[in-house]
Parts: C-alpha cells; structure tokens; sequence
C-alpha cells in the first residue's frame, strides 16, 4: 500500500512540474489556426484520413473481443488529452507540449492513437481554442499518426532486445513525443522555407528551436507514462497483459 501511494505521489508530482512549464500564455498549440495555406490543410486531411479510418477499424475490433477495453481505451485518450493541453510558447504559430500517446500506443496499437488523438485535438480546438479545425489534419498526423507509429516501432525493437516492459514504454513515450515535433518542423518548413537554405533549414532552425524545450518534456512524459503504467499494473493485475 504504501508503495502504491508512493507512485501517485510521483505521478502528481511529475504532472505538477509540466504544468508549472506551462503556465506562461501563448496564443495556441499545435500549428494554430489559420497558419497554414489552404492547400496544405486539404493535402494534411488526405494524407491523414486513412489512418484515422484504419484506427476506427482497430477500435471496433478492440471492443469486440473485449468490452471492458472500453475502460483502458477511456483513460489512454484522458492520458492524451491533458498532457497535450499543457503548452509551453516555442514557434511563433505553435509550442511544445507533452504528447502523451506512449500509454495507449504501448497498450492497443498505433492505429488506435489515430482516432482517440484526433479527438483530443478536436476538443481542444473547439473548447479551448489551442490549435485549430483548418489545421487538424496536419496536427493529427504529427501528433496522432507519425507520433505513435514511430513509438510502437521503438517499442517493438525494445522488446525485440529485452529490455523490461517499464524501461520500452519510457523508450516509447520520449520517442514518440520527439517524433511528433520533428513532423511538425518538417509540416512548418514546407510552408515557410528559408530565404537562403530553402525547406531543409528551415525545417532544421524550426526543429531546433523546439528540441530546446521539447527534450525535457519529453523525458518527464516518459517518466509519468511508466508512473501510470505501474499504476495500472498495481491496481488491475489482469489489464497488465495489454502491454505486449
């Protein structure tokens, strides 16, 4: 018991120091709205709608075998959704923010991050004004797409080698979060090259400017991603085997 009061300590702890980091204002998060070219936005919802579609399929599958993964399912796009509404000011246009997508990419799959981030996005555009419905593809396949998939890869390697299910999903989470900037540096490069350096520095000079405050983040996302996870593991034994 005491063990496990240990652990929420750390939890509350670790989620305290991110929202201390984000209580400076900002205009939005994610890509805003408005930011991008119109045709941008159209060619962000082509190229990420397949994903989101495949995710439904997943999730209905999910459910099927498994009613009561409605439960883990609930509490991974809750896990998305706070920490990705903890913003720190960055680029003009966006900011760096936790992703929180390792839990559920670690648990059901990159598919299924596809539509529980999409959703979160979505809400956060509508209720909380922080990136926008223009941009939403873009943000989703960042965020929601490129995020989680290269997490679950990384993921996979790191139990492919051994390494403990708390240290992959630590792997997963870090990864995924860095993963999901890098995309975004390469979305806000296509739209705004560089005088002298064209796509790739600018791109490059976007992607640094983030890694300054996304490192950190993504390292203390990691640490409450396996907080959480042991968490769970404590509290409902049988849920342990979600985590391949």
């Amino acid at each position: 018991m005491k063990l496990l009061k240990n652990k929420k300590v750390t939890f509350v702890v670790l989620l305290a120091i991110l929202a201390v980091l984000s209580t400076q204002s900002v205009s939005a998060m994610h890509i805003m709205e408005g930011y991008l070219p119109l045709f941008w936005c159209i060619f962000w919802f082509a190229v990420f709608l397949p994903f989101f579609v495949v995710g439904l399929m997943r999730i209905k599958k999910i459910v099927a075998e498994d009613p009561n993964s409605k439960t883990m399912l609930a509490l991974s796009g809750a896990f998305i959704f706070i920490l990705s509404s903890l913003k720190i000011p960055s680029v003009t246009g966006s900011s760096s923010h936790p992703t929180g997508v390792g839990l559920g990419t670690a648990m059901f799959g990159p598919s299924v991050i596809s539509v529980l981030g999409t959703i979160c996005l979505l809400f956060q555009a509508l209720l909380l004004a922080h990136g926008g419905l223009t941009t939403l593809g873009a943000n989703a396949f960042s965020m929601a797409v490129v995020g989680p998939f290269v997490g679950y890869f990384v993921y996979k390697f790191a139990k492919s080698i051994k390494l403990s299910t708390p240290v992959s999903i630590f792997i997963c989470a870090v990864i995924a979060d860095l993963a999901t900037y890098a995309t975004t540096s390469i979305q806000l490069g296509l739209v705004f090259p560089d005088a002298n350096s064209g796509f790739v520095g600018s791109a490059l000079k976007f992607m640094g400017v983030f890694l300054t405050t996304q490192i950190p983040i993504a390292i203390v996302e990691g640490l409450l991603t396996v907080v959480l996870y042991n968490l769970i593991s404590e509290n409902i034994k049988e849920r342990a085997g979600l985590f391949k």
